[in-house]
Formats: C-alpha cells, sequence, structure tokens
C-alpha cells in the first residue's frame, strides 16, 4: 500500500503537468460558482453594485474555468483524429452538427433557469422577503452569465472547428497534390509510350522504305531492259503494266520515306525568298501534260500583291503539287479547278500578323462522306471506292509539311465543294527559321 502511494505522488507531478488545464479549469469553475452563489444566496444583503462586482468575478472565472477543459476535452477526443481522405470532411460535418444540438440544448437549459430565477423573484417567492438591500440584479446577472457562458463555449468550439477545417483543407490539398503528381506521371509515362511507339513507326516505316528502294530499283531496271527486247504483243502488255505499277510502288515508297522523316523533325530546311505566285505558275506548267489529260479546267486567280514568302522552296513546291495532284485525282470529269492566291490582312477584327493564303478549290466526283480530321490522315481517302489513282498519302504530306514550314493548313467542305487552304505568315512578320519547330 505504501508502495503505491509512493508511486501515485511521484506520478502526481506528470499528471499535474499534463492535466493542468483541467486542473486549472476546474479550479476556476468551484470560485465562479462560489461568487455566483454568493449573490443567490445573499442575494437580499448585496446592493446591486456588490452583485454586479461578483457577478463579473464570477463570469470570468466560471468562463475561464469552462474554455480550459472544454478545450481540452476536445484536444482529448480528437487526439487520434486524421482527415486523410473525404470521408473526414463529411465526419467534421456530423460532429458540428452534433456540437451544435449539444450546445444549443444546454444554453437553452441555462437560459430557462436563469428566466425561471428571475420570474420567481419577481412573483414575491419566499426568498424573495426580509433583507435591508433585496432587489431583482442577481436574476439579471443569472440571464447574462447564461448568454455569456453559452457565446464563449460557442466561440471555442468555432475556433476549434475552424483548426479542423483548416487540417482538413491542407489535407485535401495535399491528397490533390499527390492526385495531381500521380496524374502528371501516369500522361508523362502515356506520353513517353506514345512518343516510343511513334518513333517506332516512323523507323519502322523509314526502314521499310529504304529496304524496298534497292530490289524495286533493280526491278524498273529489268523491266526497262525487258521494254528493249522484242516481245510479243501480249508480252509487252503485261511489261507495260508491271511497269506502271512498279512507278506507282516507286512514288508510293517515296512518299511514305518523306512522310516519316517530316513526322520525326528530321527535315533539313533552306528558306529562301520566292514568289508564290510564279511558283504555282511554275508548278503548273510542270504538270501541263496531266492537266491536259485530266478533262478538266485550272482557273487561276492570283492576288495582284506582293506573294514574296521566306520558306524552303521545294518543300512549298512539294505541298502545292501535292494538292493539285490531289484535285487531278478526285475531281468530277469536265469540272473547274480554281487557285486562288490572297493576303489576309490584320486589323482590328482579325488581329495577330499579316499572312498568305492559297486556296485550292474542285469539284468532287464522289460523295465526301468525312470530316477533315479524317482525310488528313495517313492512308486515308475520301474515294472510299478507290476508283480513283490516289495511295491516301497526298494530304497528310501536305499537312505534316505545312507544320514543318511554320505554316498552316485547312480543309473546307461544302457539299461537293472541296477547299484546300494554306496559310504562311508573311517575310516581315514570320518567325521561320532554319529548323522545324
Amino acid at each position: 500500500m505504501a508502495i503505491k502511494w509512493k508511486n501515485t505522488v511521484k506520478k502526481l507531478p506528470m499528471i499535474v503537468k499534463k492535466e493542468w488545464k483541467i486542473i486549472s479549469g476546474g479550479a476556476a469553475i468551484i470560485a465562479g460558482l462560489v461568487f455566483l452563489w454568493n449573490i443567490v444566496a445573499d442575494r437580499t444583503y448585496h446592493p446591486t453594485e456588490e452583485a454586479i462586482f461578483f457577478g463579473i468575478l464570477g463570469n470570468l472565472f466560471l468562463g475561464t474555468g469552462i474554455v480550459l477543459i472544454l478545450r481540452r476535452i476536445l484536444d482529448i477526443r480528437y487526439a487520434e483524429w486524421n482527415p486523410a481522405d473525404e470521408a473526414g470532411y463529411e465526419a467534421w460535418r456530423s460532429d458540428g452538427r452534433m456540437f451544435s444540438r449539444r450546445l444549443s440544448a444546454a444554453g437553452i437549459i441555462a437560459a430557462a433557469g436563469a428566466a425561471w430565477y428571475l420570474f420567481y423573484l419577481m412573483g414575491g417567492g419566499v426568498w424573495n422577503g426580509g433583507g435591508w438591500h433585496w432587489n431583482y440584479a442577481s436574476g439579471y446577472i443569472l440571464i447574462f452569465t447564461a448568454l455569456i457562458q453559452y457565446i464563449l463555449c460557442r466561440a471555442v468550439i468555432s475556433r476549434f472547428r475552424d483548426g479542423q477545417l483548416d487540417q482538413i483543407m491542407q489535407s485535401m490539398a495535399r491528397i490533390n497534390q499527390k492526385r495531381l503528381e500521380e496524374a502528371l506521371e501516369i500522361e508523362k509515362k502515356s506520353l513517353e509510350k506514345v512518343s516510343r511507339s511513334d518513333q517506332l513507326r516512323i523507323d519502322l516505316i523509314t526502314n521499310v522504305s529504304h529496304d524496298l528502294k534497292t530490289p524495286l530499283t533493280s526491278m524498273v531496271g529489268y523491266l526497262e531492259l525487258m521494254k528493249k527486247e522484242d516481245l510479243g504483243g501480249a508480252a509487252r502488255d503485261y511489261v507495260d503494266v508491271i511497269s506502271d505499277r512498279a512507278e506507282k510502288l516507286k512514288e508510293m515508297i517515296n512518299s511514305l520515306f518523306n512522310l516519316a522523316k517530316a513526322s520525326s523533325g528530321n527535315v533539313e530546311l533552306h528558306p529562301e525568298r520566292f514568289e508564290v505566285n510564279r511558283l504555282i505558275e511554275q508548278i503548273l506548267a510542270d504538270m501541263d501534260d496531266q492537266i491536259r489529260e485530266s478533262d478538266l479546267e485550272f482557273i487561276t486567280r492570283f492576288t495582284e500583291e506582293d506573294t514574296e514568302l521566306v520558306s524552303d522552296n521545294s518543300y512549298f513546291y512539294r505541298i502545292c503539287q501535292n494538292l493539285i495532284e490531289n484535285a487531278l485525282k478526285y475531281s468530277a470529269k469536265g469540272t473547274r479547278v480554281f487557285i486562288k492566291t490572297y493576303i489576309k490582312k490584320k486589323n482590328d477584327k482579325t488581329p495577330g500578323i499579316s499572312r498568305l493564303c492559297v486556296e485550292i478549290t474542285n469539284t468532287a466526283g464522289y460523295p465526301m462522306d468525312f470530316t477533315k480530321e479524317d482525310i488528313v490522315e495517313r492512308f486515308a481517302r475520301g474515294d472510299k471506292a478507290r476508283s480513283s489513282e490516289g495511295n491516301g498519302l497526298g494530304l497528310a504530306i501536305v499537312s505534316t509539311y505545312a507544320k514543318a514550314l511554320g505554316g498552316e493548313f485547312d480543309i473546307r467542305i461544302d457539299c461537293d465543294q472541296f477547299k484546300a487552304c494554306l496559310e504562311f505568315a508573311l517575310p516581315e512578320e514570320s518567325s521561320f527559321s532554319s529548323s522545324p519547330s
């Protein structure tokens, strides 16, 4: 028994240090209740001034004790509280409603008790007789005491809950930050995977295209030798067909190689100044035989303004050539193809920079049941019946080359009208450099 008592004595300082709020708060509450009881018990002996003085002291001690004990109780209750997820906020709201109900109930009970006491005094109860300085001061003081202590309790709980809410917000911020980092990491890995996949596809196309060129060149060479031989009519026809198909295969392989090279960004550009109107006229002259055989009428509407552009002449030539070839392959027979150039100048409605525009419009000889996003995909063809001679790479090459040159390529479809649009910044405001962006 003595040993147990000695152990308790040794632990006493530790207990006092740990629970000083409860001990101090309890002492303060007792002192406050003593002052208030003195006012009530000796109400007939205290004038109003003394009653107010003791009431103030009682509220100070009582309020201090309630604040200390209530805060300690909250600390103990939520010692293990850790809002690790969204459920923390719901628990916080649920506890808030519970505290509000209990505090309101306690406040109503205290206010009802104080009001009953005041009415009791005013009604001339047995306690209301005798004495020199009896009055209603004690009743009013208890009313204000109930109000003041209710406000103090609500302030303590509100402040504590505000601290909890800060923890929830910080926890949610950490959770969101972690999720964002995880999402960014997943996106990064996804982009890396897509990038590796694209690079592997480009390398495959490049290598296959390169490997096909050597045997195809040999085949074309032997076909040319066979044409020089004395062949029969049927054999010569077969050789001509094979030679024609070999040339088309060679064209497709070259297109694949160029497209893969442009898509990979390994395009060596040589910017120079040239006139776009003159370049298009040169392309039309170079393709004059094809145009004459096509039964199509080409109409040019060139702007009279300066169309000088700083870009890679050979790649720009290929872009316009592909668009004209596309019109030759897919236009309805006997229709007209319009080639138009104009300057889109900057103004209040179109701020930015002045741009040189090239538009090639033709009437399709097939139903255009596709979107502009679909038609610029590799191997995509508007003529799904494949009655024309396209390989589905022309517009993909145009789109890739236009981006490599710092320009924009767009397609506009209106009923059976197919319009290919190019836009490039004018040289004085162009951001074009020797390497693609």
